[in-house]
């Protein structure tokens, strides 16, 4: 096989794994519903939904967060005839779980600081029809600390594409320093391949 043909077939098969290597990398969209900007300063957010769709029963900590002034998760995914209990954790004062926007029959105004289980509400198709199938909330004494929440009830909610949006990617070091190393590497190899065909194959006569 003479050099020019052994090249060609090295940068065939370069070519070939760095498709494989792009079409591996592919991200589809992903869609998270719309809470809208209310949720914007929410502790535990940051487009982090938990999509709990398919569960009868579901928890949400109310007092959650190091701080104990956050609802965890901050934001939800159910289905319309879902049961939301809302467990107190004890920490970070006294707090509740008060209506912002929605309707009338979810809420729990009274204000407890004890642990425990003291407020649980059942999503109906009422509900999500009433809300456009978003509903929030807030703990009354830490709303200006950022203790917000918000439920998605149904698959008939607005929702964002995140792929489109184009969400900050935070890398960790290890991570991007790894992915340098390995960039470095195989250009290393290249490099050594493309310069051994080249010089290094049959001189033939």
């Amino acid at each position: 096989m003479s050099t020019e043909m052994g090249r060609r077939g090295f940068m065939t098969a370069a070519a070939g794994t760095a498709a494989v290597a792009a079409g591996s990398g592919t991200v589809a969209a992903q869609e998270i519903p719309d809470f809208g900007p209310y949720l914007d300063d929410a502790r535990g957010f940051d487009d982090n939904v938990t999509d709990l769709r398919g569960e009868e029963e579901v928890t949400v900590a109310v007092g959650d967060g190091d701080e104990g002034l956050a609802y965890g998760p901050a934001t939800i995914w159910i289905d319309p005839g879902t049961t939301v209990i809302f467990e107190w954790t004890g920490d970070g004062g006294g707090h509740n779980v008060a209506l912002e926007e929605g309707t009338d029959n979810f809420g729990f105004d009274e204000i407890i600081a004890e642990p425990g289980v003291h407020y649980e509400y059942t999503f109906t198709e009422e509900d999500a029809e009433e809300n456009d199938g978003i509903v929030l909330y807030k703990c009354t004494p830490h709303e200006g600390q950022g203790m917000k929440g918000g439920i998605a009830i149904g698959d008939d909610v607005p929702t964002i594409d995140l792929t489109e949006a184009g969400p900050d990617i935070e890398i960790p070091d290890e991570a991007l320093a790894l992915s340098v190393a390995t960039v470095i590497a195989m250009g290393a190899t290249l490099g050594l391949g493309y310069f051994f065909m080249k010089f290094g194959g049959d001189t033939g006569e």
